[in-house]
């Protein structure tokens, strides 16, 4: 998989796993626009009581390497700088919903529908750039045709939507544009943040270098000031020109801090706002919770020594024995000054709270069906089925006194319109259902190796004399059977599990077939039906909210009737489809399954650095759960750097854990992400961002129409349907929406985790004395 084309360059952070998608982007199937599953935490505080000027330092991954969003190696740096000091047309809510930004847009709305779409923008009258021109049309332009793909001397990394626009062009002044699509485009709202000006747009030299280090011009609450790469500091001012309400904050510092090393830059104060992980979230707890307590800490170093174990160190430090007491001093001495070192970080880590949501991103267990077992959609769904995504959630999130759900969709998060639990096209965690999938595709426990080593030392004879004793006991069971009129063969009773069959249940024939590898095409048929009907609003809703058992419809009756899983079983989730055949023996657990002389042996590739601890503990949960089916993992720990660059984005690995961001357009950023890899003319294979390399043309086909339809429910509704088709494909399977853990500092305001919404830079500062934060969160213009 080597030579395959993908868009790299959109990872943020290698060490945790995050993918990331361009800067706006931030249950059941009923749940459309349901609440977000945490609010934000971001101390809310009304302006009048924060206080005019100072700094903040704020704590980045990496200084950006460009300062322009529409390159390939923009970051998450770059998206925070972008955000203070450049136009965003529309801005995320507090639900990941595009809200119109009033300080640069008076009005924007679809006038035309026919013959062509038409939108049209009317600026705000007070919005210029930092060199005093006004913002119009000319940048809009200037944008769309360095955006638009059609000149390929700008190296850019997407052109989404722009690709669509036919012209441009001034309204009844400079102040109002005209944009006119060639083919209708339902997220044009994602269009033209952030909006850069024309000097930057204008041509490729300026696109490609000029805005890398710098900005010819500025439009936001903020002004680039200086990036200082010795210093490692991005410096923000407060913009003179600025037309809004003025910025509280004189000066916003982003401050390159690795993960590895921000429990030292809080310990040591040099920054008031830095994400941290759940160990250094930990800390800062009980820092706050040991304030004004005597003595040294009751965790940490030395804090297991029982006052035996200390008498028994004393008097080894101080007995006769030289050697052994000189030993036991040194230890003595090394525990004391990291005990000593410990308090002191604690007394540092005191200046800090935790603000805690969850961030708008989702972490899942990618599984490479581009070869080998996974190739199989049978084994991907053997290997979704044996997940228990809700223990996951809970192991990851309930520690950290979070929500605690498993996400249920590809394509948004809970509180976002287009969100939608389409998890029952794929059917509920079961072991039994797993391991009777793989052995529907042929991996049974450990039978082909067995019989290659039979093979080797089999008697010519032996076959003859073994069938002809199996047809004798079999007769001498019949007979007994007729006489007794009740019981059932030797095989019947050996503890194996057979999809579809119901003990004792009058009228079903109790013998049971394993069923033809054939059948996974009924299988797939079934399922990708069952995502179709999930997908449909509403129509499952006056089912779902009987209790269970209380009713069962005929589509429920039919199900069972025609693939053999029971009826309340789909009710929980479970699909036709996602079930083998019925008849199929689930084999008995004990023991890896193999096929063809192999075992199935799966290789799981994590990154290795700091902060990516929590991924490898989630990797060992799904190992346990996958060795449970009987398939083996082989865990590669490779280094940050090359994870996703040589591993991920390459095709080297069976499963991996990353995640992608929510976005508030799914139509448009999501889809490279799960589009169906083509053959290019070089012979490679064009995945895209399609890293597991899963996809169908039906996928793409939903996308394409969610894209093109100006009907915000409908579009809303392909979105979901494409999303049941995902789920039903099995290349993805969400595990849980991620943590957001901020360390701030207390008097600091309108800042820490933010969840969907965009920050609101000119709001951020410092409590003024004597000031208190909002009871509730302030409502935002």
């Amino acid at each position: 998989m080597s030579h395959d084309r993908v868009r790299v360059g959109s990872v943020v952070f290698l060490a945790t796993g995050v993918l990331a998608l361009p800067a706006l982007a931030g249950c059941t199937s009923g749940d459309h626009g349901s609440r977000p599953v945490a609010r934000q935490d971001i101390a809310p505080a009304a302006r009048d009581s924060v206080a005019d000027g100072g700094t903040m330092n704020w704590a980045v991954e990496d200084l950006p390497e460009t300062l322009n969003s529409f390159q390939s190696d923009a970051d998450a740096g770059t998206s925070r700088v972008t955000g203070a000091v450049l136009p965003s047309l529309f801005r995320l809510d507090a639900r990941g919903r595009a809200q119109r930004n009033a300080d640069f847009l008076e009005s924007a709305k679809v006038i035309e529908r026919e013959p062509k779409q038409v939108v049209l923008y009317r600026l705000n009258q007070q919005a210029v750039w930092s060199d005093g021109r006004e913002i119009g049309a000319d940048d809009f332009a200037a944008q769309w045709r360095a955006l638009s793909g059609k000149d390929p001397a700008y190296w850019t990394a997407r052109n989404a939507g722009y690709d669509r626009i036919e012209k441009i062009e001034r309204g009844a002044n400079n102040l109002e544009v005209r944009v006119t699509f060639a083919k209708p485009y339902a997220d044009w709202r994602s269009l033209f943040s952030p909006l850069y000006p024309k000097q930057v747009m204008g041509s490729p030299d300026s696109f490609n270098d000029g805005a890398r280090r710098k900005l010819k011009a500025t439009a936001g609450p903020f002004a680039l000031t200086r990036i200082d790469s010795k210093a490692g500091t991005v410096t923000l001012e407060r913009n003179p020109r600025w037309w809004g309400r003025p910025a509280k904050l004189s000066k916003l510092v982003l401050r390159e801090v690795p993960r590895d090393e921000r429990a030292e830059a809080l310990v040591k104060g040099t920054v008031d706002l830095a994400e941290v992980d759940a160990p250094e979230a930990e800390r800062i707890a009980l820092a706050a919770r040991d304030k004004g307590a005597q003595g040294p800490p009751a965790h940490g170093p030395g804090s297991d020594l029982t006052p035996a174990k200390a008498l028994r160190s004393w008097a080894i430090a101080h007995g006769s024995d030289e050697e052994a007491a000189e030993a036991e001093a040194q230890a003595r001495e090394k525990t004391g000054k990291a005990v000593k070192k410990y308090a002191d970080e604690q007394a540092g880590l005191r200046g800090y709270e935790v603000r805690k949501s969850l961030e708008p991103a989702y972490t899942q267990l990618a599984l490479n069906g581009s070869e080998g077992p996974l190739a199989d959609d049978r084994v991907r769904r053997a290997v979704a089925r044996a997940l228990d995504r809700e223990e996951i959630a809970k192991a990851v999130l309930k520690p950290l006194g979070l929500p605690a759900e498993p996400v249920g969709s590809h394509l948004a998060l809970a509180g976002q319109e287009a969100y939608a639990d389409n998890s029952g096209a794929l059917g509920k965690q079961d072991t039994a259902e797993a391991r009777a999938l793989l052995a529907d595709a042929g991996w049974t426990p450990g039978g082909a190796l067995k019989d290659k080593l039979k093979d080797t030392d089999k008697d010519p004879g032996a076959d003859k004399e073994k069938a002809e004793e199996k047809e004798k006991k079999k007769g001498e069971a019949g007979a007994e059977k007729g006489e007794s009129g009740s019981g059932s063969g030797s095989e019947a009773d050996d503890g194996t599990y057979i999809v579809g069959e119901d003990d004792g249940k009058p009228g079903e024939s109790h013998v049971s077939v394993l069923a033809p590898a054939p059948a996974a095409a009924y299988q797939k048929a079934a399922l990708t039906r069952q995502a179709d009907v999930l997908a449909m609003p509403d129509e499952t809703d006056k089912e779902k909210k009987k209790e269970p058992g209380e009713h069962r419809t005929q589509a429920e009756a039919r199900a069972e009737k025609e693939a053999g899983a029971p009826a309340r079983d789909q009710a929980k989730g479970g699909v036709p489809g996602a079930y083998a055949p019925k008849g199929t023996a689930a084999p008995a657990a004990g023991g890896p399954l193999a096929k063809d002389g192999k075992p199935l042996t799966l290789r799981f590739v994590l990154p290795s650095g700091h902060g990516s601890e929590q991924l490898r503990a989630v990797a060992d949960r799904i190992s346990r759960m996958l060795e449970k089916i009987g398939v083996r993992t082989e865990t590669s720990k490779v280094s940050d750097d090359s994870y996703f660059k040589d591993h991920v984005a390459s095709g080297q690995y069976d499963l991996a854990l990353y995640s992608w961001p929510a976005s508030a357009f799914p139509a448009t950023d999501a889809r490279p992400i799960f589009a169906k890899p083509v053959p290019a003319a070089d012979g490679s294979l064009n995945v895209e961002q399609n890293y597991t390399r899963v996809g169908t043309d039906h996928i793409d086909q939903l996308f394409d129409q969610a894209m093109g339809e100006l009907d915000e429910d409908v579009s809303r509704s392909l979105v979901r349907k494409a999303d049941a088709r995902i789920w039903a494909e099995a290349g993805s399977i969400p595990l849980y929406q991620r943590p957001q853990l901020m360390a701030a500092r207390p008097n600091l305001v309108n800042a820490g985790a933010f969840g969907f919404q965009a920050p609101h830079y000119e709001d951020i500062g410092f409590l003024k004395p004597g000031a208190r934060r909002a009871a509730v969160p302030v409502p935002q213009p």
